[in-house]
């Protein structure tokens, strides 16, 4: 491997980083919000509202069926708009955005739902509010599950990154292409994949780490 084939494997693993960082930051901040309000809203929840749950779940739906390399072309002009280029490792971080958070949406909503419903009762009990309740009943104890689907989230945002690599998105999927597969080098490839394992591997441990710490049943 050359000199700048190497520096070519550092830039390009540092923007599959970045991808990876600043997907997850937008998908935790829009996740998070909208799995709550699908919760809040049920017709057994704080805040029962089934027409406006049932429109926002079927959004939900429509875009976690499209497939992504569908919805990376899709978006082109949104990206363009919102970014001023659809090339790039900073263009690619708005359909990554788009695809995850719908997949986060929904397992953040599982951990929610899993919450003990005589937890909830006792604070309405105690006289604690809707607000009481979510800060200290179902976040607190929806935090493990949280954690955990954040982690397999963030695992999904690397593999799909690799996969907006290969129409010119950068990371590491563009330079497996780029260097490896057009130019038939097989160590190169699999100098990639060994990142990428080492790179998931890492998360996850983080992510089972932290599920476990802030497991407290």
């Amino acid at each position: 491997m050359s000199p700048y084939q190497l520096d070519q494997l550092y830039c390009s693993t540092w923007q599959t980083i970045e991808m990876t960082v600043a997907c997850g930051i937008v998908t935790l901040l829009g996740g998070l919000p909208i799995a709550l309000f699908i919760v809040l809203t049920s017709p057994d929840g704080l805040c029962p509202a089934p027409l406006i749950n049932r429109f926002v779940s079927v959004i939900i739906n429509i875009f976690r069926s499209v497939p992504f390399i569908i919805l990376l072309v899709a978006l082109i002009p949104v990206t363009r708009f919102l970014v001023g280029s659809a090339i790039g490792t900073e263009a690619a971080i708005v359909p990554l955005s788009i695809a995850t958070i719908p997949y986060f949406t929904r397992i953040a909503e599982v951990s929610l739902r899993e919450v003990d419903q005589g937890l909830i009762e006792a604070v309405k009990a105690m006289g604690g509010g809707r607000l009481t309740i979510i800060k200290e009943v179902l976040l607190p104890e929806a935090l493990p599950g949280l954690i955990s689907g954040f982690t397999v989230t963030i695992i999904l945002i690397i593999g799909i990154s690799a996969m907006a690599g290969t129409i010119g998105a950068g990371g590491l999927g563009h330079y497996a292409i780029q260097y490896g597969y057009q130019q038939f080098r097989s160590d190169i490839m699999t100098i990639v994949i060994v990142l990428l394992v080492i790179m998931i591997s890492a998360i996850q441990w983080c992510g089972d780490t932290l599920s476990k710490r802030f497991n407290h049943r």
